[in-house]
């Protein structure tokens, strides 16, 4: 299956603590480590290692960053089309405390600096689909829009940006939505669920629920300790398009989602290789998802 990623490619620096210190206060970093990261990158890492045929569509500085950021990508077997930007690659600083929760730190840099324009017409027309994850909305508009005039289906999770920035006009082409609790809450209120046919929102550790037209599946998630939380959404949406690109019933997508992102909630990092043998033992553990 081919899927294009599009959005943010970042370098992560991930500082491990053992808590969130208050304001005022001091903690101490347990653990550093670095790699790339940003959600259209995380995603692709993971649809990679579902055996899935993933191209990113972003942008990076000319410099270290922006060079390993490329270099961890192809070593993870994920095609990339990067524009370079003579400003610096965008660099996250994750803040992850001792269960698993994760505060970030950044700018954007170079990461809003590639158009849809970047995308060649017939690469758009030759993909199974478009993932856009949080990024410029007139640059995810368009990429929505000629997605759908090329019957590509179109996928969004603008993660912690959607209550921020007005990214109407893409969900009026998009076929799925992924939010969490919180985006949900601003999404529903916006009357942004009315425009897209499916809502899939994440609970973290407490399972999620896709609304589907008339219908809400639910799956209660897996029992995990989580080590790092981040990039466990991205994982998650790249479990539920190709299970769900596989006509497999609601029920079971969800179960696979859900698996894919805990397994990348038990990974230090926001990049995770997953495996298709990791995720059945999962979703085959006796776990069984509900529908209301």
């Amino acid at each position: 299956m081919r899927v294009i990623c599009a959005g943010h490619v970042n370098w992560d620096v991930t500082l491990h603590v053992d808590h969130f210190p208050k304001p005022d206060g001091e903690g101490s970093i347990t653990d550093r480590s670095q790699s790339s990261g940003g959600s259209a990158s995380n995603a692709a890492v993971a649809l990679a290692g579902l055996d899935a045929d993933p191209l990113v569509l972003g942008s990076v500085g000319r410099d270290d960053h922006g060079t390993k950021a490329r270099g961890e990508l192809a070593a993870a077997g994920v095609e990339t089309l990067l524009v370079e930007s003579d400003e610096p690659t965008a660099v996250k600083y994750l803040i992850v405390d001792e269960n698993g929760d994760v505060a970030v730190l950044g700018n954007d840099g170079a990461n809003e600096a590639f158009s849809a324009s970047d995308l060649p017409a017939e690469t758009l027309a030759e993909a199974d689909h478009l993932h856009l994850t949080g990024q410029d909305p007139t640059t995810a508009a368009t990429l929505a829009r000629d997605a759908a005039a090329a019957d590509v289906p179109v996928s969004f999770d603008p993660g912690r940006r959607l209550p921020y920035r007005d990214y109407s006009a893409v969900l009026s082409h998009a076929d799925i939505l992924f939010c969490n609790d919180r985006e949900a809450d601003h999404a529903e209120d916006s009357g942004l669920f009315d425009t897209v046919p499916t809502v899939v929102v994440k609970h973290g550790d407490c399972g999620a629920t896709a609304y589907i037209d008339d219908r809400t599946v639910t799956n209660a998630g897996y029992p995990i300790e989580s080590v790092d939380t981040a990039g466990a959404g991205d994982a998650f949406a790249a479990g539920y398009l190709l299970a769900n690109a596989q006509a497999t019933d609601p029920e079971r997508v969800l179960a696979v989602a859900n698996a894919c992102g805990a397994l990348a909630a038990q990974s230090p990092g926001a990049q995770t290789t997953l495996d298709w043998e990791s995720v059945w033992d999962l979703v085959d553990s006796g776990q069984s998802p509900e529908t209301a």
